[in-house]
């Protein structure tokens, strides 16, 4: 099952199991239950810490339990976890095994104290850069808390499941039977979710922070740049991000960083916050921006205020704050979501396997999606609303090739139709003749580009038609000492490169403002 070198890989890592392990495989006479058996038998070979039994009687099939021996510990991977599921199981048995998370005490010691019985299924795909987050933050609050079980569930492997609890997006996270949360979630975010009690003593913490030199809302490659260039002039410098990477996160591919020939967005995320973390910057995570007040004199302090209830106080400011989805704004859109209206085709494909699926936009991501899911599903719609598509024409001739794909232009996408629980078609007009048109189908993905996350600033610093923040050639904004950078701004093409660049030239920007107007503290 596992190939040489990653077999060398895995031995390497096992090294670090301190205790015995007890993997219990329920098997059927399928061909996944012979994949996932051959699997079992290449981590068991290569350490004597770790037993296997195919004795067991879980009703998910294939499936396999990871346990201690005198432990009460209730894991489990029903489907076998490969592709970005791997590392989930090579953490699932270091922390099985004894070998210390790198999350903090204080999370450590807040999962340990929640009270009551918690009983997780989180599904994923094989495909999704989003679920290893969620899937490993729940195994190891499983580990570390007896009344905590979780169970990660392939939804490709098990569809009649999928299908019967009308699961349309992942990761989907079920508590105790009841939808618990979708999409990407860190171990700070579920605890959150969870002990609300420990959010407003965060909140208290936070507010009770001295002032900085710099403070940087967001935490996405702009945001990194300007932490570390802030950071690295020995002045006070804050992080204070709704989801530490932003975007990034979401990103499946990246092959134009720079000296960085291939990565994926999650990895290079987490490469951003340990670079970041290797300064004197204090981080400050699930914190959504809610309001600015702007200092009223000079010399006084920029104060930013947060849903949670926070509020931190800067000589300086930058705004970093990126973009999200641009959703179609039609009936039906919101009550949906989820429920077969996605945004992330590289996540949620598989669930649609077999199925009749839509793609909205025509630019690059668009037929992109388009040309992955016409590997996957039945049938792929992709509607654009101009006369032609704008994607590169290297993408068009390879989207125009293949047999299960139409491409419909001047099309104006008008509702998304449903029976209640999920997506069963959508309709559009048609902008030639004006006339509205239904097309059946499961799915719905939708590619129309970015709005920037600005609507906190209305009223504070100027923003163009967009809704972008408008800043000149240094960063500056309408507002002395208010920098911004990345997506959020005017600065036009939206890449990775270029944020992370804009973000170093706003940080330099406040260093200046701040050894012109006040000595840095």
């Amino acid at each position: 099952m596992l190939d040489a070198n990653l077999k060398a890989q895995l031995k390497s890592y096992l090294e670090r199991v301190t205790q015995p392990i007890e993997i219990v495989a329920s098997l059927d006479d399928g061909a996944k239950s012979q994949e996932m058996l051959a699997l079992l038998q290449d981590v068991t070979s290569l350490t004597t810490l770790i037993t296997l039994k195919t004795d067991g009687d879980d009703a998910r099939r294939p499936s396999f339990s990871i346990n201690r021996p005198g432990a009460d510990i209730s894991l489990r991977f029903a489907g076998i976890p490969m592709g970005h599921e791997f590392t989930s199981l090579v953490l699932a048995l270091l922390q099985v095994g004894g070998h210390p998370s790198k999350a903090s005490v204080e999370v450590i010691e807040q999962i340990r104290a929640l009270k009551g019985e918690f009983s997780f299924e989180t599904y994923f795909s094989l495909s999704c850069q989003n679920c290893p987050d969620v899937v490993q933050a729940l195994n190891l609050m499983a580990v570390l808390n007896p009344n905590i079980r979780h169970v990660a569930i392939d939804g490709a492997l098990f569809q009649a499941e999928v299908d019967e609890r009308q699961v349309m997006a992942v990761p989907s996270v079920y508590l105790n039977g009841v939808n618990f949360g979708q999409g990407r979630m860190g171990l700070e975010e579920i605890l959150a979710k969870l002990d609300t009690s420990g959010s407003e003593k965060a909140a208290e913490k936070i507010s009770a922070k001295e002032a900085f030199d710099v403070l940087v809302v967001g935490g996405g490659p702009a945001g990194s740049s300007a932490a570390i260039y802030a950071a690295r002039k020995g002045i006070r410098t804050g992080v204070a991000a709704e989801r530490f990477g932003g975007q990034v996160l979401d990103t499946m591919s990246i092959e134009n960083f720079i000296s960085v020939q291939e990565t994926e967005g999650p990895k290079l995320a987490s490469a951003l916050e340990a670079h970041v973390r290797q300064y004197d910057v204090d981080i400050m995570n699930l914190q959504r921006a809610s309001s600015l007040i702007p200092a009223k004199n000079p010399g006084e302090l920029h104060e930013i205020r947060f849903e949670s209830g926070a509020t931190l106080k800067s000589k300086t400011v930058i705004l970093a704050t990126g973009a999200r989805w641009r959703e179609m704004g039609v009936p039906g859109e919101q009550e949906y979501k989820a429920k077969g209206v996605c945004f992330c085709p590289h996540c949620d494909g598989p669930l649609f396997k077999g199925k009749r699926v839509a793609v909205i936009g025509g630019g690059n991501s668009g037929v992109e999606a388009a040309i992955d899911l016409a590997g996957i599903v039945s049938h792929v719609t992709l509607l654009e609303f101009d006369s032609k598509l704008r994607a590169d024409a290297v993408l068009q001739r390879k989207l125009y090739s293949l047999p299960n794909v139409d491409v419909i232009t001047s099309a104006l996408t008008s509702e998304v139709k449903g029976d209640g629980q999920k997506v069963t078609g959508l309709a559009y007009k048609d902008r030639d003749s004006g006339e509205f048109k239904t097309i059946e189908l499961e799915g719905i993905f939708v590619q129309i580009g970015l709005l920037p996350n600005t609507d906190w600033l209305k009223g504070t610093v100027e923003l163009a038609p967009r809704g972008e923040i408008i800043v000149d050639a240094r960063g500056e904004t309408s507002l002395p000492g208010v920098f911004a950078a990345g997506d959020v701004t005017t600065v036009p093409y939206k890449q990775i490169v270029i944020a992370v660049g804009e973000g170093a030239k706003a940080s330099l920007s406040a260093f200046d403002h701040l050894i012109r107007t006040s000595a840095p503290a």
